[in-house]
C-alpha cells in the first residue's frame, strides 16, 4: 500500500540517487518520491552520478538508460564497481533489450522500468529496493557483530587455556613441593601429625607412627577422639604422657604463609635438652 511505503520510508530515511539528463524528469521524480521521506540526490549524467557516488553514501540508484556521453547501463556497471552495496534500477523509454539484458545478467541492474512510469508501481519498486538494501545492511552488521563475538570468544578461550596451563603448572609444582615436604616430615625425628580443617588426621610421620601403637590406623579419624591424651575436652592441646614420658603438644595452623590448610601437631619431649 502507498501509505505503508511512505510510513516505512519516513521511519527509516535512506539516500536515493536519481540520474537523468532531462531536468524536467528529475524534477518530476523528486516531486513523486519526496513524500516517501528519502534523502534525494540528483545528477544530470552518468559522470555526474559517479562523482556523487564518490562523495556520498547512496542506498538506491534510479538511472535513465539513454543519456549523452554514458549510457545508463554503463553508468550502473561503474556504479556497481564503485559502490557494490547499492541497489540499482534502470528507467528508460527505450527498449534496448540486449543492453538491459546484459546489465541484468552482470548484476548491475536490480529492476528495469519503462517510461512513462506508473507512479504507484515506481514507488513500490523503489521501496522494495530500500527494503532489500536494509536486509543487506542488517546482514553486514550482524556478520560484523558475529565476527566481533567470535574474536572475543577466541581471545577468551586463549586466555582460559593460558590460565589452565598456568594452573596445571602450579599444581604440578605444588605436588612436587608437597611430596618433598611429606618426605622431609617422614624422616624428622620429631613426631608430627597433620590435621585437616575439621580436625581429622590426614598425615602421620614415621616418628609419630612409632610413638603410637597402630599409628597408621589413626589416619582418617578425628584426632581429639583417637588421641584423647593429646587434647582436652575442647580440643585444646595439653601436656601429654606417652609411654610414661611427658610430651609438649603444639598445634601449628597452616596457611599463614602458603595456600595450605589445616594444622600440624608436633610432640616434643618435655624437658629434653635441659
Amino acid at each position: 500500500m502507498p501509505g505503508t511505503v511512505a510510513a516505512d520510508a519516513v521511519a527509516s530515511p535512506r539516500t536515493l540517487l536519481l540520474v537523468d539528463d532531462e531536468p524536467n524528469i528529475l524534477a518530476s521524480l523528486k516531486r513523486l518520491l519526496r513524500r516517501d521521506g528519502y534523502h534525494i540526490l540528483t545528477a544530470g549524467s552518468g559522470q555526474e552520478g559517479l562523482e556523487v557516488l564518490a562523495s556520498h553514501a547512496v542506498d538506491v540508484i534510479v538511472s535513465d538508460q539513454r543519456m549523452p556521453g554514458m549510457l545508463g547501463a554503463d553508468f550502473l556497471r561503474k556504479a556497481k564497481l564503485l559502490c557494490p552495496q547499492t541497489i540499482r534500477i534502470m528507467l528508460s523509454g527505450y527498449t534496448e533489450l540486449q543492453a538491459v539484458t546484459d546489465a541484468v545478467n552482470e548484476g548491475a541492474i536490480f529492476k528495469f522500468l519503462t517510461k512513462p512510469w506508473e507512479d504507484h508501481q515506481l514507488r513500490e519498486h523503489i521501496a522494495e529496493a530500500f527494503r532489500l538494501k536494509g536486509i543487506d545492511d542488517d546482514n553486514v552488521r550482524l556478520n560484523a557483530q558475529l565476527r566481533d563475538v567470535n574474536q572475543a570468544l577466541a581471545a577468551a578461550n586463549a586466555a582460559m587455556q593460558a590460565l589452565v596451563c598456568q594452573q596445571q603448572h602450579q599444581i604440578s609444582r605444588d605436588e612436587v613441593s608437597l611430596g618433598i615436604a611429606r618426605e622431609v616430615l617422614q624422616f624428622l625425628p620429631l613426631p608430627v601429625i597433620g590435621l585437616d580443617d575439621e580436625g581429622m588426621i590426614a598425615f602421620i610421620n614415621g616418628a609419630a607412627a612409632s610413638l603410637f601403637e597402630r599409628g597408621a590406623a589413626l589416619l582418617g579419624n578425628e584426632a581429639a577422639i583417637v588421641l584423647p591424651q593429646l587434647f582436652d575436652g575442647q580440643g585444646t592441646p595439653r601436656l601429654a604422657a606417652i609411654d610414661g614420658q611427658p610430651y609438649v603438644v603444639a598445634v601449628h595452623p597452616m596457611g599463614l604463609h602458603s595456600r595450605s590448610r589445616g594444622s600440624l601437631v608436633t610432640l616434643s619431649r618435655h624437658g629434653a635438652g635441659t
